[in-house]
């Protein structure tokens, strides 16, 4: 076996290394899966990350990648390597709770277009991973799936609302896993567990049903395996159920190929540390991040810090809409349906009701002028680098950071203006608390310039310091001891 082989488990190689090792021959997917599942054994009672496993389907799809590769006939990009997909992916044949116990339970007629993917591609799918309520929470907090608890420690939220997919990932769970966003909920969740995860530019990768700034990406430990993750998740759905998707990445001819391409030098870099809105930056937060900026400006990058350009009403009428939109939802509910409910989504909701339709407009347009602003502030610079979130790991039962209904989203002021601008964001780790809470970096880039900045993410990985590397935790979570939910 080569050298990482030789270092760490199976489980935990990354999908690059695995898809070698399966070339030539040290390591069969069948070696692989069957380590994954006996650490989803041991610990999946205390993170609570997965919905659905299905080790049976994966084992006979391992078993088929070992025979495909031993003919040396690979399917696809990630044949015989394993993956989650967040529950509100459909797969055929398994229900789509979308988190929330109001759900009736139907089986999924068919493969969404990321489960189509990853399939066709030999993807070995594991299974579903948890998230809160509609995903309309930065936690792990759900009415239909046990408290989702982070690695890294089990008294800490993992975040969300692709909770399931960022614990499994800390867990190691495989190298591979799918979540979704629509204003922080691949970022915020990857920040609060070390991972990695991009938000590709809105349309990238296609997705049903498409909805304003929703997306699909990648979480994984390292930027070489998202943007791996990602060139399949952007390919084209043959059902072409997104009318909203952008041709494949291969047509725009304006990205790097190379993720080893990037040079900071000359590049002009913007330091964003004030949001406008929301909650203050955690001090330790604020130096991991000042602390990753300076090795860009050492490496010669010129770095300019960027004023804020969220406002507290921007964010407001954000966080209004999407109560109205709750709401609609929520209204129609049966009594019984409505009593299962989360009780802090059902407060957050009934807080939309019976709003103005002139304040409603209001605040669909605030997502256009969100948009417009974040374009028109970053348009100088070549990347922006940030906080993902103003805070690190909070306790692992409450819905959110500030553990308050009336500011359910006052953690998002620097991931949400991407998803409507429709620039692509990276989440990178940068560092750790003093108790050892990961810090999250966010870097961010033109739109369409998905490609550069997982480029720019894959030099952070090289230049950062080694006290800035994570070393995950063996055999995945902090303390076993710590009461389950």
């Amino acid at each position: 076996m080569g050298t990482e082989e030789q270092a760490v488990r199976p489980a935990d190689l990354t999908a690059v290394a695995m898809l070698a090792a399966f070339a030539e021959g040290r390591l069969s997917p069948e070696a692989v899966l069957d380590d994954v599942l006996a650490r989803m054994d041991a610990l999946e009672p205390h993170v609570h990350a997965m919905y659905a496993p299905d080790p049976a389907a994966a084992r006979h799809a391992a078993a088929a990648s070992a025979r495909r590769w031993a003919r040396g006939a690979p399917v696809g990009p990630l044949d015989g390597v394993p993956i989650t997909l967040k529950e509100n992916i459909p797969t055929r044949g398994v229900p789509v709770p979308s988190g929330t116990a109001a759900t009736t339970l139907a089986a999924a007629a068919a493969d969404g277009p990321p489960a189509a993917r990853v399939r066709e591609a030999g993807a070995v799918i594991l299974g579903k991973t948890t998230m809160p309520d509609w995903g309309m929470l930065s936690s792990g907090l759900s009415s239909f799936h046990p408290l989702a608890r982070n690695p890294w420690d089990l008294a800490w939220n993992p975040g969300g609302s692709s909770a399931g997919a960022c614990a499994a990932g800390a867990a190691g769970y495989g190298p591979l896993h799918v979540g979704s966003d629509i204003g922080g909920s691949l970022r915020l969740p990857a920040a609060w567990t070390a991972l990695v995860s991009l938000k590709p530019s809105w349309g990238r990768a296609p997705v049903a049903p498409p909805y304003w700034g929703r997306v699909v990406g990648p979480i994984t430990r390292t930027v070489a395996d998202a943007a791996l993750l990602l060139d399949v998740l952007s390919l084209p759905d043959p059902a072409d159920r997104d009318h909203l998707s952008l041709p494949p990445a291969s047509a725009w001819g304006t990205e790097p190929a190379d993720l080893d391409a990037f040079d900071p030098a000359d590049l002009r870099i913007a330091f964003h540390l004030r949001a406008g809105a929301g909650m203050d930056v955690d001090p330790e937060v604020a130096a991991g991040v000042a602390a990753a900026v300076r090795v860009f400006a050492d490496a010669g990058a010129d770095v300019v810090e960027l004023d804020p350009f969220m406002t507290p009403d921007f964010l407001a009428d954000l966080d209004l809409f999407w109560r109205v939109r709750g709401w609609a939802v929520f209204r129609d509910l049966s009594e019984e349906a409505r009593n299962a409910v989360l009780p802090y989504i059902a407060d957050w909701v009934r807080a939309g009701a019976d709003v103005p339709g002139h304040v409603v407009m209001r605040c669909a347009n605030r997502q256009l002028e969100v948009g417009a602003a974040t374009i028109a502030a970053t348009r100088p610079f070549d990347l922006v680098l940030s906080p993902v979130s103003p805070n690190s790991a909070f306790p692992a039962e409450w819905p959110g950071p500030a553990n308050d209904v009336t500011r359910a989203m006052h953690h998002i002021a620097f991931t949400v203006p991407y998803n409507f601008s429709h620039q692509p964001a990276l989440a990178v780790n940068v560092g750790f608390t003093e108790e050892g809470a990961p810090i999250g970096m966010q870097v961010a880039g033109p739109r369409f310039a998905d490609r550069a900045v997982l480029a720019a993410g894959a030099w952070w990985e090289r230049a950062r310091p080694t006290t800035a590397t994570p070393a995950w935790p063996a055999p995945g979570v902090a303390d076993l001891d710590a009461p389950a939910p």
